[in-house]
């Protein structure tokens, strides 16, 4: 039997006249001309009733306020820090230029004899290693004596310009784990939004989209690091009008592309000081990273996060994340263990960490209080199909009614076709979203390019589409994570969705991956590559857990989710907290969000 459907107009689609709402403030972005603060908005919610409270949850609120207290300061602290910062750098490249012009000089000076026989013994490898005669991509193997050099240069600057400024000491953020439903995203969000203004840098990610920007990032600087596009000017051309010979010149390129090559021995901790700020912004100042659902799937997740995250909170960056698990308990079958343990210490002496320990789904708590799941139709039957189909068509018409086909970037160059779609609205079956060979990374671009999506003919989830089933949940992710308004028709209520059977269970290891990352399998060997982790074999005990907790804790999530995206305080926030709305502020996105407005109120 398929639950009830509510008007046109409480959906939010039809104009109204809005009156008082007395939860307008706390819904969108929780702001206003004199917002109150997080703990009250907190209150605020459950005194209206749109949340159950929890006091778990009021401690962590009130921690989060804390928190919210102490950045203001941290701003100004570290703005300082990166004028002091801009300074010493700007001094110390003039220094070390001073150096190997010095170097330099004195090379000239002695040219010919024994120096310049070592010299010119090395010169054509170096040359040719560097591209210069046109052969590129060989690894740089520089011998023992340039890396002296280069060290005692280093020293050098030191002793000249003084040691890089002490990064201000961050206030400690905040870990919070627990189970489904617990209200651990709900809270992060809240602190994210109330950070707006607050701090020069802020970035929200959730699993999936934070490891395909880790990917995203390692394909440009290898990238550029294969084209060469502009090294070779950058270097070169502060040389070219020295007075030196020119077998001098060939060795100051060589020592600048060392120095290059040094800095860029590491790729995660080039990804990680470009990750939440352009390097030459003009306006650098405190960051902030919210970080949903972290977890370590594999052994490239315990490496990219561990050396990405550690650098992020050695350099000053407040973290504020959420898992499902304690950070000790991430890694059970202890993948990378050396590795994994570093980050754990990062997370604890830069976070508090703090569970939600309630055992309740609020999130289904609130659904079954309003008792209404109004965009969700089941069975898949005649009745339920007809308000299906009459629900898109009602609302394409509401936002023009000019259905087209369009294509969409994702990632790498690669592109998702749309087959129905109409002023931020689109329409896909099932089989076309995840019976493909399509992932996080399009699922993540179809949420950031629409806020509200239709999806007909869900089936039964089970070992026999199981591949399909992980896609949906992933889908569901990325269209809650994104505040998406979702429709859906499906064969039967949301809890009967994900069925086991007795042939086994829905995941397996291999297949637990991102499905659209034609460069980031290369990207993930040269990393492991790079840093010396072996994949070796698949412990037994990873198989279980995904099989078992993992996968239990996956279904329960999704269904979670589904829920929540139909009550009245999740559709509310669409029209403030969906990325579609931060780009559209006229059209069919004020008609959109005063139709929410509406629904609020009525």
């Amino acid at each position: 039997m398929r639950r009830g459907i509510s008007s046109l107009k409480s959906l939010g689609f039809v104009k109204k006249s809005t009156t008082s709402n007395k939860i307008f403030s706390i819904a969108l972005r929780f702001h206003s001309n004199s917002p109150p603060s997080l703990l009250e908005n907190y209150k605020n919610l459950v005194a209206q009733g749109k949340v159950q409270h929890d006091p778990y949850q009021e401690r962590v609120a009130f921690e989060l306020e804390k928190l919210l207290s102490r950045l203001q300061q941290y701003e100004k602290d570290m703005e300082d820090y990166y004028v002091k910062l801009a300074e010493w750098e700007e001094k110390r490249e003039e220094e070390r230029l001073k150096l190997l012009v010095k170097e330099a000089k004195e090379k000239q000076e002695t040219g010919g004899g024994g120096i310049w026989t070592s010299v010119n013994k090395q010169r054509n490898r170096i040359l040719e290693k560097f591209a210069i005669f046109g052969k590129k991509g060989a690894e740089i193997e520089p011998g023992v004596g340039r890396w002296v050099s280069y060290l005692n240069r280093e020293r050098k600057l030191d002793s000249l310009v003084g040691r890089r400024p002490i990064v201000p000491t961050a206030p400690k953020g905040l870990y919070i784990y627990g189970n489904v439903g617990s209200g651990k995203t709900m809270l992060m969000d809240m602190f994210y939004s109330a950070t707006e203004g607050m701090a020069k840098h802020r970035i929200r990610f959730h699993f999936h989209e934070a490891m395909l920007n880790i990917n995203a990032h390692m394909h440009k600087i290898w990238k550029n690091q294969v084209e060469e596009k502009s090294l070779q000017s950058n270097i070169s051309s502060w040389i070219t009008n020295l007075p030196f010979d020119m077998k001098v010149k060939d060795w100051l390129v060589a020592e600048e592309r060392y120095k290059q090559d040094v800095q860029m021995k590491n790729i995660l901790l080039v990804v990680a000081d470009e990750f939440l700020m352009d390097k030459q912004a003009d306006e650098r100042g405190a960051s902030i990273l919210c970080f949903d659902e972290i977890q370590t799937v594999d052994v490239f997740a315990i490496v990219a996060l561990s050396g990405i995250l550690s650098r992020l909170l050695t350099t000053g960056t407040v973290l504020v994340a959420t898992s499902n698990r304690a950070p000790r308990e991430l890694n059970q079958d202890g993948m990378q263990r050396d590795i994994f343990q570093k980050l754990v210490s990062k997370l604890e002496e830069h976070c508090e960490i703090i569970l939600i320990g309630s055992e309740i789904d609020y999130r289904r708590f609130i659904a079954q209080r309003s008792n209404d799941q109004a965009n969700y139709f089941w069975p898949l039957e005649s009745s339920a199909l007809m308000e299906f189909e009459k629900m898109w068509c009602q609302v394409t018409n509401q936002l023009g009614g000019q259905i087209t086909s369009e294509t969409i970037p994702v990632m790498f160059g690669r592109e998702l076709d749309v087959p129905e779609s109409c002023n931020g609205v689109a329409k896909f079956t099932f089989e076309y979203l995840c019976g493909r060979t399509v992932g996080a990374a399009d699922y993540i671009a179809l949420a950031k390019n629409y806020h509200t999506v239709f999806i007909s003919d869900i089936p039964l989830m089970s070992m026999e589409n199981r591949d399909k089933a992980r896609r949906f949940i992933t889908l569901i992710d990325e269209l809650y994570n994104h505040h998406c308004c979702l429709f859906c028709s499906a064969a039967s209520s949301i809890d009967d969705l994900f069925q086991g059977t007795e042939e086994g269970t829905l995941f397996d290891l291999e297949s637990f991956q991102f499905e659209t990352e034609t460069e980031g399998g290369k990207l993930r060997t040269n990393v492991l590559a790079k840093g010396n982790v072996g994949s070796g074999g698949v412990p037994s005990g990873i198989v279980s857990m995904l099989s078992g907790q993992e996968e239990m804790f996956a279904f329960r999530r999704a269904a979670s989710r589904l829920i929540e995206m139909q009550t009245p305080l999740y559709l509310e926030g669409v029209r403030s907290l969906h990325p579609y709305f931060q780009k559209q502020h006229q059209g069919s996105g004020n008609i959109l969000s005063s139709n929410l407005q509406a629904r609020a109120s009525s």
